[in-house]
């Protein structure tokens, strides 16, 4: 009996030593089923241990490319951003587009010898689409920014700046209107719903910005003042990267807490 009280005690301060906070809610989910194309937006989705089903799932090759990172990204083809994955495999384990709609708006089948074949064109060397079951990340499976952060780059250089430049998968919208907010949940956690049992996500390291916010997701064109702006304003961080602790459904409008170790 002695020995269960103290496990109790043990677990009660263990309860205490956390600090459970609410930030704001979700403003917008996005997966991004192949590597820089555009993203599809969504009103809920799964995180599951992978992240975001169907994040990530699918990426170009580099066939002359012997390197540790062969995959074409937009920082060598900014065209790639105007590719938009479409349609729905009801046959796949995760939400899969069937095609993807060209800059020119011309229908291609995923994974078919012709958008290959249109893609190396673009780029002027071959490429070919990898297929990766648990997705393809530079860092880790889930990124998160605050509409703060852009907001205050957006100010930085002078323009509204569209959300999809920073390619995030859950954009929150704090209550506080401090930016880079992200730079201190290093190390903590963020519960979506219920605080109890909703899913989670361990916020790992900050996210190291690439000339890829430079690009228009509209029009591929570069503004290079926005990563200097990045850059004179943070270090060139801007938002995070998280591994999920725990799986369930997200949706557009859920609270956001923050679960902090409280020091004792």
């Amino acid at each position: 009996m002695g020995n269960m009280n103290l496990a109790s005690r043990a677990k009660a301060s263990r309860r205490k030593a956390l600090m459970i906070r609410y930030i704001g809610h979700i403003h917008e989910l996005v997966r991004y089923p192949v590597k820089s194309m555009a993203g599809i937006p969504m009103q809920s989705a799964l995180l599951g241990w992978h992240g975001l089903q169907g994040d990530r799932r699918f990426a170009f090759r580099r066939l002359n490319d012997t390197s540790s990172f062969p995959w074409l990204s937009a920082s060598r083809l900014p065209e790639l951003l105007l590719y938009q994955p479409v349609g729905i495999d009801e046959s796949s384990e995760e939400p899969t587009p069937t095609h993807v709609r060209t800059p020119e708006g011309v229908t291609l089948k995923l994974g078919s010898e012709e958008l290959d074949l249109n893609i190396s064109e673009k780029f002027g060397s071959a490429v070919e689409l990898m297929n990766f079951k648990h997705g393809i990340f530079d860092e880790a499976s889930v990124s998160v920014i605050n509409l703060a952060t852009i907001s205050a780059i957006g100010s930085e250089v002078g323009q509204d700046l569209d959300t999809r430049r920073f390619r995030a998968n859950i954009v929150i919208a704090s209550e506080a209107t401090d930016p880079f907010l992200e730079d201190g949940w290093i190390g903590s956690r963020l519960v979506f719903g219920n605080t109890e049992d909703g899913p989670t996500v361990s916020v790992a390291l900050r996210d190291l910005r690439c000339v890829m916010i430079n690009l228009d997701p509209d029009t591929s064109k570069s503004d290079s003042r926005v990563m200097k702006s990045v850059i004179r304003l943070n270090e060139n961080y801007a938002g995070a990267y998280g591994t999920v602790t725990r799986t369930g459904q997200l949706s557009v409008g859920q609270s956001v807490s923050l679960i902090t170790e409280n020091p004792v």
